[in-house]
C-alpha cells in the first residue's frame, strides 16, 4: 500500500515534541514528508518570535531539517498560489501540496483549509492528532517504537515514553492515548 504524501504546515512543526514525532515517522517511512521554504521561514520566525529561540539555534534546526530530509522541500509551486481558494495566508501551503501531488495537509488550522478548497485536488486537511492516529492505525507497533526511541533520545531533561506521550497529548491527545494503550500491554 502506498504511504501518504503530506505537506506539513509550520504550525505542526513548531511544538518540539510534535515536530520530533512527525519527523521520526517520516524517517521511518510511514509517510512522505514535504514542506516549502515559505513554511520553513514561518517556522524559523515563530521559533524566534514566539518561543524566544536564539536566531542561530533556529537556523541550525531548520538547516538540519533540510539536510536530513533533502528531498522534502517543494520548489516551483508559486505560480499555483493565486489559484488556491483556501485562507489567503495559507494558500502557499496548499499550492505546495498540489504541486507535488500530496493527498494530505497536516495543520492545526483546519479552518484555513476547508474541504471545498481542497476537494478539486483530492487533498484533505488533517489535524496532527488525526494524521498521527491514522499512521498508528496503519502500523501501531512501529509507531509505538518511534515514541520509545524518541523518549530514549531525550536527555535534557530525560523523559520516559509515558512522559513523552504526556507532552504529545497537548497536540495529539487521541494519538497519545492509543500509543499509551499499546505500550501498557
Amino acid at each position: 500500500m502506498a504511504v501518504p504524501v503530506a505537506v506539513l504546515d509550520a504550525n505542526v512543526l513548531f511544538p518540539a515534541s510534535l515536530r520530533d514525532t512527525l519527523l521520526r515517522a517520516a524517517s521511518a517511512g510511514l509517510y512522505q514528508l514535504h514542506w516549502s521554504d515559505e513554511i520553513l521561514d514561518e517556522l524559523y520566525r515563530n521559533l524566534i518570535g514566539k518561543k524566544g529561540m536564539a536566531p542561530e539555534k533556529a537556523r541550525r534546526l531548520v538547516d538540519t531539517m533540510l539536510r536530513y530530509f533533502d528531498d522534502a522541500n517543494v520548489q516551483d509551486y508559486e505560480a499555483l498560489i493565486d489559484r488556491m481558494t483556501n485562507d489567503p495566508k495559507d494558500r502557499h501551503v496548499l499550492a505546495a501540496a498540489v504541486h507535488i501531488g500530496a493527498n494530505i495537509v497536516v495543520t492545526s488550522n483546519l479552518s484555513d483549509f476547508l474541504p471545498v478548497a481542497l476537494a478539486p485536488y483530492g487533498i484533505k486537511a488533517q489535524s496532527p492528532d488525526a494524521f498521527l492516529t491514522d499512521l498508528f492505525d496503519a502500523d501501531s507497533q512501529r509507531v509505538a517504537s518511534i515514541i520509545v526511541e524518541q523518549a530514549a533520545d531525550l536527555k535534557n531533561p530525560p523523559k520516559t515514553p509515558q512522559q513523552t506521550l504526556d507532552t504529545l497529548a497537548q497536540h495529539a491527545p487521541e494519538f497519545a492515548e492509543l500509543v499509551r494503550g499499546t505500550l501498557e500491554q
